[in-house]
């Protein structure tokens, strides 16, 4: 079983900013009881407001996938839609 890592960032378009801030600590809450969560951290960018910097770990490719399937079906995969994703994913 390999570790998957995600890093990276979102970037929320202006008209989204306020839902994404409101839902973020329930989607940070709702992340890290999922099983196979070993770390979960999103955090808004100090030096720009849209930018919202990324770090998770899941125990293997099947907590990840279930937590991308969840992320989906979530008030946060509808407040976050339009955000454009940068991210990089790693098996380790």
């Amino acid at each position: 079983m390999s570790k998957v890592i995600l890093k990276g960032y979102i970037v929320v378009p202006e008209p989204d900013l306020e839902a994404v801030k409101a839902e973020l600590a329930t989607h940070i809450d709702s992340t890290l009881r999922e099983p196979g969560c070993l770390l979960f951290e999103v955090s808004q960018d100090v030096s720009d407001p849209y930018r919202f910097n990324v770090h998770e770990v899941f125990s293997d490719n099947e907590a990840f996938e279930a937590h991308q399937a969840r992320v989906r079906q979530s008030k946060w995969g509808k407040v976050s839609e339009r955000a454009e994703r940068h991210y990089k994913v790693r098996h380790r």
